[in-house]
C-alpha cells in the first residue's frame, strides 16, 4: 500500500530524539527506538525498547500481515518507570485520505504535538507542513498496532504531547480503544495524559458520498479482516445482518492472502439478499487512485481478482429497497410513506 520508510531529514546522519529514539533511516541496519520499536525496517533478530517489551524484526517470527509476532505478545513498561510529567496523548482521525478531507480540528491537533506516530501509509496522508513542524515522526508497517500504540503512549509518559494518527476515524477498526487498554494495562489512567479523541470522517461516509445516497437508513459495518476476529465470528456476523433491513459497510475485503474470505462474504450476502441488489464499491476514497463503481451483488464476487477491490477499498451493500437512479445509489428513509412529493 505504501513503502514502510520513516521520513527523514538528513541522509546518513542519525540524531538521537528527546525521548531517545533513532531517527536514521538511510543505514540498512537497525536503530533501535529508547521508547519503542526500531524506526527502520531491520534485518536483526530483535531490539530492545527502554520503554517497552522487546521488539522482534526476524522474519522467521513474523506474522501472516507481515509484522512480527512478538511485537504484539506484551506490553513492556509501567507508568512507575517515567519520572518526567506526562505529556498528552490525542488520538487524530485523518478521514479519507486527502488533507482537505481532514477536519480543521485535526489539522489543528497534529500541529500542536511534538510526536506523531501511525501506521508508514496513514502518515503519508498528512500534509507536509504538518510533519515538518513536528519534532518526530515515527511509522511502522502494517499489523504493528500494539507496539506503535505502545510507543505513542510511553512517549507521553515521558512528558512529550503525542499525535497518535489513522485514517478514518479513530473509534471506527482503529486504535482509540487500544490506547486506553494499554493505557490502563500500565496503571496509568487517561485523564494522566489528557487522553483525547479527535474524530474523522469513517470510511463508510466518505466513500457513500462518492455513491449518491446509499447509508440514508440503517446501516451496519463489518470487517473481512481476520487479523483480530477469527473467520467463523465474522461469518456469524455477516449471517446476522445479512438477514435483516440494513445497509452493510464491508471494510478490509481482500488481500492477498485473504480472498477465501471475501468469496465467503459473497455467499453469505446471497443467501440473503437478491443478486440484483445494488452495491457499491470506492477504492481508495479521497487518494489519487480512487475508483467508483456500482454493480449488481450477483456481479460482486468476480471483481475480486480485480484491482477495483483490496485493503483500501470499502463496499456497500444495498437493502431491498435501495436502487440505482442516474448512476448513484439512493436508499429511501421512508419519507414517501408518510409524505406526498
Amino acid at each position: 500500500m505504501s513503502t514502510d520508510t520513516t521520513p527523514d531529514t538528513d541522509t546518513g546522519t542519525s540524531t538521537e530524539s528527546k525521548c531517545g529514539a533513532s531517527t536514521d533511516t538511510a543505514d540498512a541496519d537497525a536503530s533501535t527506538s529508547k521508547c519503542g520499536a526500531s524506526t527502520t525496517e531491520t534485518t536483526d533478530a530483535s531490539t530492545e525498547s527502554k520503554c517497552g517489551a522487546s521488539k522482534s524484526t526476524d522474519s522467521s517470527s513474523s506474522s501472516k500481515c507481515g509484522a512480527s509476532s512478538s511485537d504484539e505478545e506484551e506490553v513492556g513498561s509501567t507508568v512507575d518507570d517515567f519520572d518526567a510529567d506526562p505529556g498528552r496523548l490525542v488520538a487524530v482521525g485523518l478521514g479519507p485520505g486527502q488533507p482537505e478531507g481532514m477536519t480543521q480540528r485535526a489539522q489543528a491537533a497534529l500541529g500542536e504535538v511534538d510526536h506523531i506516530v501511525g501506521y508508514t501509509t496513514y502518515i503519508d496522508l498528512i500534509p507536509d507542513d504538518i510533519t515538518e513542524g513536528a519534532d518526530e515522526i515515527y511509522s511502522t508497517p502494517m499489523c504493528g498496532e500494539v507496539s506503535r500504540t505502545e510507543e505513542a503512549i510511553d512517549r507521553a509518559l515521558a512528558g512529550h504531547d503525542v499525535g497518535i494518527v489513522g485514517s478514518g476515524d479513530p473509534n471506527v477498526y482503529a486504535l482509540a480503544g487500544l490506547a486506553l487498554e494499554i493505557l490502563e494495562s500500565k496503571g496509568a489512567t487517561a485523564s494522566m495524559v489528557d487522553f483525547e479523541v479527535v474524530p474523522g470522517v469513517p470510511a463508510a461516509q466518505s466513500c457513500a458520498a462518492r455513491l449518491g445516497a446509499p447509508l440514508v437508513n440503517d446501516t451496519v459495518s463489518v470487517s473481512l479482516s481476520d487479523h483480530l476476529t477469527p473467520m467463523p465470528e465474522i461469518e456469524s456476523r455477516l449471517h446476522a445482518v445479512a438477514g435483516e433491513g440494513f445497509t452493510i459497510a464491508i471494510y478490509n475485503p481482500w488481500s492477498r492472502k485473504r480472498r477465501e474470505n471475501f468469496e465467503k462474504c459473497c455467499e453469505i450476502l446471497l443467501n440473503h439478499r437478491d443478486p440484483e441488489t445494488p452495491v457499491g464499491i470506492v477504492h481508495g476514497a479521497g487518494r489519487e487512485d480512487e475508483a467508483t463503481e456500482i454493480v449488481d451483488l450477483g456481479d460482486l464476487e468476480e471483481l475480486g481478482e480485480t484491482d477495483l477491490i483490496d485493503m483500501t477499498t470499502t463496499i456497500l451493500v444495498g437493502t431491498e429497497d435501495t436502487y440505482v437512479w442516474d448512476d448513484r445509489m439512493v436508499t429511501p428513509r421512508g419519507y414517501e410513506s408518510k409524505y406526498d412529493y
